[in-house]
């Protein structure tokens, strides 16, 4: 069934971004076989990431793979340990396992240096080894599904899981704290996901140690599977009624509803504000606070972030916004994000900025400009990359599964971890070269995003509306032309096209716009941009070259669109 499934996935977007992944993922692979030719500790840290990533990355996207979910078997009355032993043998069907698979490759090389027993020894290592790797995953997301029932353990799990990723993230301050900062800390040998290493290095009970290990991951997965029923049970306290005195405040009221009952959207929420904490304040350990007032904002980008997809998480509920035309539902969806975000991110960002005692003018400017960039984008970004979700009601056992498509979920949170910060980026450097100025062009750039983005989201909505109904209930987006398409372009204008505006960004903005930045204020021989390093009468010539140089490949692009477009008007 598994092979089945992955056969008849591979096709369209979705194949596409898998295929990527596993290109990806099997490039990693290789340098960490290639770690297994050094001497010292190096493939055992390389191994303790792979574990953190079975472990870290599912709760990241939407639960991991669950092409055969438990609750598929549950009219078949197969005993628990039966059902896990069945779903760990498919959950080695995959792209993730086998470029795991690949990493662990590495036990072989490592055991050949040690001699013939010690390559024998590294095949059955690296079966358990995986086996371990993905039994940590399930039941790490079954803990995590367990845990959202209830708002208490929905706040608990968010905040283990961002301290987590927060300090995996800010390892270095660690190693060097510990004054491992030139190796690898030696307690890391003896994580489960160095057992095998040391069975390959000759301590056999190692090796033991490891099948035990599976054997107990394994009847936990089983208990866990048994209690596994049923749907994330919403918070039924009394609420105060609201009252709207519009259709943008009733849909602003609905939102905050939805903010206080979902216990997936406070795990989101919770989440982001502990990973922005933790990692703002990680350097402490060095006794460097000058990373603690930028906790506020990267609250408010992991924020926008893990919010990307509104739409698409309440799954066919959009059928209400579509038959109310009129309904300023974009507005009101993004004034209650504000109010969700807003007063958190403020309190965290004064407080911890007037703990390290500034700098005031690029946090304000940032802070201001981030928070109307995600408003802006959070639902420009859920209407324009929406990824069909499963409505509330129906997400089964797991509630960390509000998708389907769980690749394309991640990657619209990392690219909206990329548009969210740069729509600080301008703010970010007037404040930097001119102080306090960055502040009212932090203000208008958030309130321009606000509106601006709010207003094509909104219009998207109208317009597309039925469309993005009909994908959400069937899962398939509308078989449309592409631009180039309906323009019937050769492929060789599009390939010409696509590199003129690929490359135009290079030397109109950081070669040419940001040099000339750099030149006015006297900064020499800075980073990369070549102008920079010209003699005296030649530098400002080069930054407006390379301005001339960016205008001229977007004028050839457009140039090119629009020859195909009168083309195709005269026909």
């Amino acid at each position: 069934m598994k092979i089945a499934v992955l056969r008849h996935s591979l096709t369209g977007q979705h194949g596409g971004m898998v295929i990527a992944g596993g290109s990806l993922g099997a490039v990693l692979a290789t340098g960490t076989i290639f770690l297994a030719f050094l001497d010292g500790d190096w493939l055992t840290a390389a191994y303790a990431v792979w574990m953190l990533g079975w472990i870290i990355g599912p709760v990241f996207s939407g639960g991991g793979d669950e092409s055969l979910r438990p609750e598929f078997f549950a009219m078949l009355g197969l005993p628990a340990h039966r059902l896990a032993v069945g779903l760990l043998a498919s959950a080695f069907v995959g792209v993730a396992p086998a470029v795991s698979l690949l990493a662990l490759s590495g036990l072989v090389v490592a055991g050949a240096r040690q001699g013939v027993l010690g390559a024998l020894v590294a095949v059955p290592a690296m079966v358990l080894q995986l086996a371990a790797f993905v039994l940590l995953s399930r039941v790490a997301v079954a803990v995590l599904g367990m845990a959202l029932r209830s708002r208490v353990g929905a706040v608990g799990a968010a905040v283990v899981n961002g301290a987590i990723l927060a300090f995996l993230g800010q390892g270095w301050v660690f190693a060097v704290a510990l004054g491992q900062g030139s190796g690898i800390p030696e307690f890391v040998r003896y994580l489960p996901s160095g057992w095998g290493l040391l069975a390959v290095r000759g301590d056999y009970l190692a090796l033991v140690a490891l099948a035990v290990l599976v054997g107990l991951l394994l009847a936990a997965w089983a208990a866990l599977l048994a209690r596994r029923a049923g749907t994330t049970r919403p918070s039924t306290r009394g609420r105060r009624p609201m009252r709207a005195r519009s259709a943008q405040d009733a849909v602003m009221a609905k939102e905050l509803r939805a903010w206080t009952r979902d216990l997936v959207r406070t795990h989101q929420l919770t989440f982001a504000l502990a990973y922005g904490l933790f990692f703002a304040s990680a350097p402490l350990v060095l006794g460097w606070p000058g990373m603690l007032p930028w906790a506020g904002p990267i609250f408010i980008v992991m924020a926008a972030a893990m919010t990307a997809n509104q739409y698409g998480d309440e799954g066919t509920a959009l059928w209400l916004t579509v038959m109310t035309p009129g309904v300023s539902d974009v507005r009101g969806r993004q004034l209650a994000w504000l109010v969700a975000v807003a007063p958190v991110a403020l309190v965290v960002t004064v407080a911890l900025t007037a703990v390290n005692g500034g700098p005031w003018p690029i946090i304000c400017a940032v802070t201001l400009a981030l928070l109307g960039g995600g408003a802006g984008l959070v639902p420009l970004m859920s209407v324009y990359g929406l990824v069909p979700g499963i409505d509330p009601a129906r997400r089964g056992g797991n509630p960390l599964r509000t998708s389907e498509d769980d690749g394309s979920l991640t990657g619209l949170a990392y690219l909206m971890l990329v548009l969210v910060a740069a729509t600080a980026a301008p703010a970010a450097v007037v404040a930097w070269m001119f102080g306090w100025l960055g502040v009212p062009v932090g203000a208008l750039t958030g309130a321009l995003c606000y509106w601006g983005l709010g207003l094509l989201a909104g219009r998207r909505l109208t317009a597309q509306g039925p469309e993005l109904l009909h994908m959400m209930r069937t899962g398939r987006r509308p078989e449309t032309k592409s631009t180039f398409q309906a323009l019937d372009m050769p492929k060789g204008a599009q390939t010409v096209t696509y590199l003129c505006w690929g490359l135009a960004m290079i030397p109109l903005f950081p070669q040419g716009i940001v040099a000339s930045v750099f030149l006015v204020n006297g900064m020499y021989e800075h980073s990369w941009f070549l102008a920079t390093y010209m003699a005296p009468g030649l530098r400002w010539p080069t930054a407006v070259g390379m301005i001339v140089i960016g205008l001229a490949l977007l004028g050839t692009g457009w140039g090119l669109m629009r020859r195909y477009r009168q083309k195709e008007v005269t026909a």
